[in-house]
C-alpha cells in the first residue's frame, strides 16, 4: 500500500547545514560577478560618450581638430575656386616684322653682313664692316622707333623688388630661392619701345620682299 506524504512549502527551514552553505555561498559569488559586469559595462559606455572619436576609428590614431578643419577649408576653397579664363594667343602679323627686317637691309646692309661668309675676312675688314652696319642699324631705329630702359637705375646698383612685381618687364637670373621680395644688383636696365612709326605700306606690296634684286642697265 503507497503512502502519500504532504510537503509544506511554506515552512522554514530550521537548520543550515553544509548544503545550504555552499549554495548561498554559490549565490553571493554570482551576485559579485554580475556587479563586477554592470560596472564594466558602464565604465565602457562613459569612455565611449566621452571619447567619441576614438570609438569610431578603432586602431588609427585621430586627426588633430586643426588638420581636420584645415581639409574643410581646403575642400571649400577648391569648390568656391573660379575657374581660371583661359589664356587667349593672339597671331601676329609677319608684316610688321617683315618691314623693318627690310628698314634694316635698305639702311645698313643688315641681311648682307649677317649672310656673308666672314671667315676669308681678318678681324680689321670685319670691324669696318661691322661699324657700317651699326651706323645703318641705329639710323633705322631712330628714325622708326622710340626706345627707353625699363628701369632708371643705373647698372650695377642694388635694388629689392616687391611682391607682384611684373614679370614681363624684369627677368630673375641666378640663384632665385623663396618668395618675394627679392634683393639683387641691376645687370641690364632694359629696353622698352615707346613710338613705332613704320611707314604705310602701298595696297599689293609684297612686305616678304625685303631686297629687290638690282640690275644695273
Amino acid at each position: 500500500m503507497n503512502t502519500l506524504y504532504a510537503i509544506d512549502l511554506s515552512i522554514k527551514p530550521t537548520t543550515f547545514d553544509l548544503w545550504h552553505l555552499c549554495l548561498a555561498g554559490t549565490v553571493a559569488l554570482l551576485s559579485l560577478v554580475l556587479i563586477a559586469l554592470l560596472l564594466m559595462i558602464a565604465v565602457s559606455l562613459f569612455r565611449t560618450k566621452k571619447h567619441p572619436a576614438q570609438a569610431v576609428s578603432a586602431g588609427a590614431a585621430p586627426e588633430p581638430v586643426i588638420q581636420v578643419v584645415e581639409k574643410i577649408v581646403e575642400v571649400e576653397k577648391i569648390i568656391h575656386a573660379p575657374a581660371p579664363e583661359p589664356v587667349v594667343l593672339k597671331e601676329a602679323t609677319p608684316d610688321a616684322a617683315l618691314q623693318l627686317l627690310g628698314l634694316l637691309q635698305k639702311e645698313a646692309r643688315f641681311i648682307d653682313f649677317i649672310k656673308e661668309d666672314i671667315s676669308a675676312y681678318n678681324d680689321t675688314d670685319i670691324g669696318i664692316a661691322a661699324r657700317v652696319v651699326h651706323d645703318g642699324c641705329n639710323k633705322a631705329l631712330n628714325e622708326h622707333f622710340s626706345l627707353a630702359p625699363v628701369r632708371n637705375e643705373q647698372e650695377g646698383t642694388k635694388l629689392t623688388l616687391q611682391a607682384g612685381f611684373d614679370a614681363s618687364r624684369v627677368r630673375l637670373t641666378g640663384n632665385i630661392v623663396g618668395q618675394a621680395p627679392f634683393t639683387g644688383t641691376l645687370i641690364h636696365k632694359g629696353w622698352q619701345v615707346t613710338r613705332v612709326s613704320l611707314p604705310k605700306l602701298a595696297q599689293g606690296y609684297d612686305a616678304a620682299i625685303v631686297a629687290a634684286a638690282e640690275v644695273e642697265l
